[in-house]
C-alpha cells in the first residue's frame, strides 16, 4: 500500500464552522439510579478544504458538543478540492466502514448520507457521488471518510511526487 501524506494544519488562524453528526446518550445504572452522560461527534471545517473530527464527551449535551469541537481542531487535514469536487474515485476504510467518493458533474449536490454529508460540506465540497458500505455506525463513517478525503492527491501532488511535468501526468 503506497504512504500518504498526511496535510496537517494549524487551527489558530483559521474560521471553523462546526456540524453536529451524532449525539449518544449513555445511561449508567447505580445504586441512587440512573446516571446520564452524553458523547457527541463533532466534524469542524472551513468549507476551503480543511476538516477534523472530534468526540467530546460530558455530563451536558452543550459541554460534550464544546469538548468535541476542541478535540476537532486538534485533528485537522487538508483536503484538495477542484472545481468544488474531489479530484478523483476513492475509498476509505475504517473498522467496518468503507466509503467510496466519486467526482461528479457541477450542480449535481452532495449526494451522501448524514455522517458523510457532514465531513463533505465541512471540506466545502458542492457535487459528489458517495456511497457507504458496512458498518453505519456514525463513527466509523466519519472516519472512513476523512481517510479517503486525505488519501486523495490532485495533479499538481502527483506531477511533483513522479518529478515531471504536469501535462506528463494526463498524457502519460
Amino acid at each position: 500500500m503506497s504512504e500518504v501524506n498526511v496535510k496537517r494544519v494549524k487551527s489558530s488562524e483559521i474560521e471553523f464552522k462546526d456540524r453536529l453528526v451524532n449525539i449518544g446518550r449513555v445511561t449508567k445504572v447505580t445504586k441512587g439510579g440512573r446516571a446520564f452522560s452524553f458523547s457527541a461527534i463533532v466534524v469542524v471545517g472551513d468549507e476551503k478544504g480543511v476538516v477534523g473530527y472530534g468526540l467530546g464527551k460530558a455530563k451536558e449535551v452543550s459541554d460534550a458538543v464544546a469538548k468535541g469541537v476542541d478535540d476537532a481542531k486538534k485533528n485537522l487535514v487538508k483536503v484538495p478540492v477542484i472545481k468544488g469536487t474531489v479530484p478523483h474515485e476513492q475509498y476509505g476504510k475504517y473498522g467496518g466502514s468503507l466509503v467510496f467518493l466519486k467526482p461528479a458533474a457541477p450542480g449535481t449536490g452532495v449526494i451522501a448520507g448524514g455522517a458523510m454529508r457532514a465531513v463533505l460540506e465541512s471540506v466545502g465540497i458542492t457535487d459528489v457521488l458517495a456511497k457507504s458500505k458496512g458498518s453505519s455506525n456514525p463513527h466509523n463513517v466519519v472516519k472512513a471518510t476523512i481517510d479517503a478525503l486525505s488519501q486523495m492527491r490532485d495533479a499538481i501532488t502527483v506531477a511533483q511526487h513522479r518529478g515531471v511535468k504536469l501535462d506528463k501526468v494526463f498524457n502519460g
